[in-house]
């Protein structure tokens, strides 16, 4: 992201953009890019907007309050690298495509650290000059060892937890802690196929099509709102482990677009839904 963006949810009403706009231009800034979007169930408003030129945050953010509906939420994100905290388990290809990723300035981010409850990774992060923590669930009840998990959280100042193949139930607890700060990687095109061994249910129902879905966290299991989702076809000859390996590559591929648009800034939460401004 080069330029500062201004996100703004509220109720819809007559003349809003022209007020927005309005603003911005008697602030002698320019608009740059700029997409909105009205839910016609919730009549919500959404826009998201780049801007360039000289200004003041709170000034800005003041004057546009000022003439939008009460209760109006707006965001000014200024432009700067974000910070991710990964949690995984023992699956090394979401983790191992983030660590290159991110140590090529291929993604908007920094990785602060990687928690797993496993220590089979931990030569991986390493190559990357990561820290690592190892977190073990042994003995620990599944609220223990969320609290180990936040207090090592806490060390970190993270715009977004990434769970790259964290293959453990989060308890309710731990995601309204973060509510709106989790992503997931789920390896199967939801709501198909939800829970274990996803691409074993998906060759013995015998799918023309398998797919992997990004999603936020919720305390409903797998059916957080949804950010990002691929499919691709599959063939009869395919076999359990031969879709296992394809799906692998969708998961990367899917949970790399739904971070980068989380940290460009492009996502907002409508209920269960994402309302997504993409290019």
């Amino acid at each position: 992201m080069i330029n500062p963006v201004i996100k703004i949810e509220c109720d819809d009403q007559k003349g809003i953009i022209a007020n927005i706009s309005t603003e911005l231009f008697q602030a002698d800034l320019n608009l740059v890019n700029n997409q909105e979007f009205v839910d016609p169930v919730s009549k919500r408003f959404f826009m998201r907007t780049e801007i360039e030129g000289e200004f003041q945050p709170e000034t800005i953010l003041k004057s546009l309050e000022a003439k939008l509906p009460e209760g109006a939420a707006v965001e000014l994100i200024l432009p700067r690298k974000k910070k991710i905290l990964l949690l995984v388990t023992k699956e090394a290809h979401c983790l191992g495509d983030l660590l290159i990723r991110c140590s090529h300035d291929e993604m908007n981010a920094e990785i602060v650290a990687v928690i797993s409850n496993h220590n089979s990774l931990k030569d991986l992060v390493d190559k990357f000059n990561t820290p690592f923590h190892f977190a073990s669930h042994q003995d620990l009840s599944r609220e223990e060892h969320e609290k180990v998990i936040s207090e090592i959280i806490g060390r970190y100042d993270c715009d977004l937890i990434v769970l790259a193949k964290y293959m453990r139930i989060l308890s309710e607890a731990f995601t309204l802690k973060y509510k709106g700060k989790l992503i997931n990687i789920h390896h199967s095109f939801l709501p198909a196929f939800v829970g274990a061994n996803p691409y074993r249910q998906a060759y013995e129902r015998g799918v023309k099509i398998i797919g992997a879905t990004s999603h936020f966290v919720t305390s409903a299991l797998d059916e957080g709102p949804i950010i990002a989702q691929d499919v691709m076809h599959v063939e009869h000859h395919h076999s359990a482990k031969s879709l296992a390996l394809a799906g692998k590559d969708i998961e990367k591929a899917v949970l790399a677009r739904a971070l980068n648009l989380a940290l460009e800034d492009r996502v907002f939460i409508n209920g269960n839904k994402t309302v997504i401004f993409d290019g």
